[in-house]
């Protein structure tokens, strides 16, 4: 089946019933998008589909035929972190790091819709799971990241860096 990947056409042989983030990792070598818990109740694999956050863990293949599927390895990079991500750095926000692909990418999506979220519209986006409990610290982190884009210091949540055709280290 065909799909648009980080902006680049791809062809993934994968049976429709298999979840995106086992086509991303295994057949595309993607494997920023991480495995957490299979029943999309941590965040981990989330992706974007269409500009919307989205579990792949359990979004089938072959629902996203046709859409535009972002990972966390088109967000940003080391030359030019996305705003989100030197909000992160900046903030200290990664411990163990597990779940911060996820949570990256749920944080972009909310800053798409709500570009000056309030504590309370972070609360109701941010249902990702952290071990390390630093949901302080990516609740500053989306604030710094919004005062950041709205005073022109960077590019908008919405707009990606360009695309790279690898995936990042496991």
């Amino acid at each position: 089946m065909q799909l648009l990947i980080n902006g680049q056409r791809t062809h993934a042989d994968a049976d429709p019933a298999t979840p995106l983030l086992w086509v991303l990792r295994d057949q595309l070598n993607l494997t920023g998008t991480k495995f957490g818990c299979g029943i999309a109740a941590c965040g981990a694999c989330t992706v974007h589909v269409d500009g919307q956050a989205v579990r792949s863990c359990v979004t089938p293949v072959s629902t996203v035929q046709g859409k535009d599927i972002r990972t966390i390895e088109s967000l940003g990079s080391a030359e030019k972190p996305h705003a989100l991500q030197q909000a992160w750095i900046d903030e200290q926000v990664p411990q163990c790091g597990y779940c911060q692909s996820g949570m990256l990418m749920t944080a972009a999506a909310l800053l798409a819709r709500t570009p000056k979220p309030t504590d309370a519209d972070i609360d109701a986006a941010m249902s990702n799971i952290c071990r390390c409990g630093t949901y302080q610290r990516v609740r500053a982190a989306i604030h710094r990241a919004a005062n950041s884009v709205s005073s022109g210091a960077t590019k908008s949540a919405s707009n990606s860096a360009a695309p790279k055709a690898t995936g990042s280290a496991a």
